[in-house]
């Protein structure tokens, strides 16, 4: 072997190595995603069960709940919107429990036209999901009563309730709102990057392969 192709060898194949062992670990990254998503399905999609008395905001998030009191006067409007809807809000009202809890729960949207419209109070059982929106810290104008995203701590301050939001799938009052489809925010871009990484390992290999053919034909 010719001594100049040491040097282009051993870098060719610490390149392929180290590009490969990503793209391997974007697989294994990929199967516990999927395996994570699977199990967020299967909350969303599983029956309803009495509200805890304490929920984890790991291992219960996603929950799906059912629970039984009275509105309360109040709202929170949350700027939002849907798709081929268009714009609109979010509807958080303060929920009295049955057992003596007051809770958030998000009614539904509303198109701007129905941002003030009245809506029913009294007894309810509600069926939802119990989520943990993590989207920032609101700066509402209060006096439109608007808020830019769903901030939990200051929206239970707001209406006086417990730091426990649950976005409703179905209700006994018809309160003429649209129900948010909750899903999994979950990104889900590894199998993307491994491929990414092993086409970075098939150029890599190419390159080498072409840099040895070159210092083949000089020592010829």
């Amino acid at each position: 072997m010719n001594r100049r192709m040491i040097f282009p060898i051993l870098l060719g194949v610490f390149g392929i190595s180290v590009l490969m062992s990503l793209g391997f670990w974007q697989l294994a990254r990929l199967e516990w995603k999927q395996g994570l998503l699977a199990e967020i399905d299967s909350r969303l999609s599983a029956a309803p069960v009495d509200l805890p008395a304490s929920l984890d905001p790991v291992t219960d998030k996603y929950l799906s709940v059912k629970v039984s009191g009275e509105w309360l006067p109040g709202e929170i409007h949350v700027l939002s919107g849907l798709e081929r809807v268009g714009a609109g809000f979010l509807i958080v009202a303060p929920f009295a429990t049955d057992d003596g809890r007051t809770i958030l729960i998000e009614r539904g949207f509303a198109l701007e036209t129905a941002k003030n419209a009245e809506r029913p109070l009294g007894a309810d059982t509600v069926s939802g999901t119990y989520l943990i929106p993590n989207e920032g810290e609101a700066h509402p104008d209060r006096t439109r009563n608007i808020w830019i995203v769903r901030d939990v701590p200051a929206m239970a301050k707001e209406l006086g309730t417990e730091q426990l939001y649950i976005v409703e799938r179905e209700a006994q009052i018809d309160d003429g709102l649209m129900l948010a489809q909750v899903g999994a925010n979950v990104p889900n871009n590894h199998l993307n990057y491994a491929i990414t990484w092993f086409g970075f390992a098939a150029v890599w290999l190419l390159m080498t392969l072409y840099l040895l053919s070159r210092i083949k034909r000089r020592t010829v």
